[in-house]
């Protein structure tokens, strides 16, 4: 993991409202059915270099909290339903990469996340403004957790 930078940058997709609780039960979680709308409804400009986004804003407290999130892109060709945005703040972001098997990847660096904030020996702390995930190959994906 380290440090970057991040410019302010709009993602444009469709959102929900949950929490890492609901997250944890198929019956109850709302992000796999999210990304499963907007892959059905969202042409994204792949082409023309656009990437898929999950981004995570409007933390109601902390890691237990309400949360928003939005699954997107930074370009999309089309869509047949209305789409929100948001935007990715400016920012100090920690990064954590990983390859493998999407969702697994995604599920597996999550819990080091988390792990690593819980840590008494943890050297950063969370700013719960924005985060996001950044899917830069079908295997491979990058995420950028908000710092202070």
């Amino acid at each position: 993991m380290n440090i970057v930078q991040v410019s302010e940058k709009t993602i444009v997709g469709l959102g929900a409202r949950t929490n890492n609780k609901d997250e944890m039960n198929p019956g109850t979680g709302k992000i796999g059915p999210l990304v499963h709308q907007f892959d059905a409804n969202v042409q994204v400009d792949y082409r023309g270099g656009a990437r898929v986004y999950s981004v995570y804003h409007e933390y109601e407290s902390d890691v237990s909290g309400n949360y928003s999130v939005l699954v997107g892109a930074d370009k999309v060709d089309s869509s047949s339903v209305e789409l929100i945005e948001v935007k990715i703040q400016e920012g100090n972001y920690l990064v954590f990469t990983a390859q493998g098997q999407v969702p697994h990847i995604v599920i597996e660096t999550w819990g080091k996340i988390w792990t690593y904030f819980a840590s008494p020996n943890c050297s950063h702390t969370r700013a719960y403004l924005t985060d996001f995930e950044f899917y830069k190959s079908q295997n491979e994906i990058e995420i950028y957790i908000g710092i202070k």
